[in-house]
């Protein structure tokens, strides 16, 4: 299964977000480029596990 993951940088907080569009919820943010997207894959993870 491909997911899209959608990275933006904010400028006036200057911290990044991520998020899956087609996971409802599925989203993260970090202080880096790297870090979101570390922080994304662990989410995504997350989204994933049964409840």
């Amino acid at each position: 299964m491909k997911l899209r993951l959608l990275i933006e940088f904010d400028p006036h907080s200057k911290r990044w977000s991520a998020v899956y569009p087609e996971l409802p919820g599925c989203a993260s943010a970090g202080d880096t480029e790297e870090e979101v997207i570390k922080n994304a894959r662990e989410a995504l993870e997350l989204w994933f596990e049964p409840s």
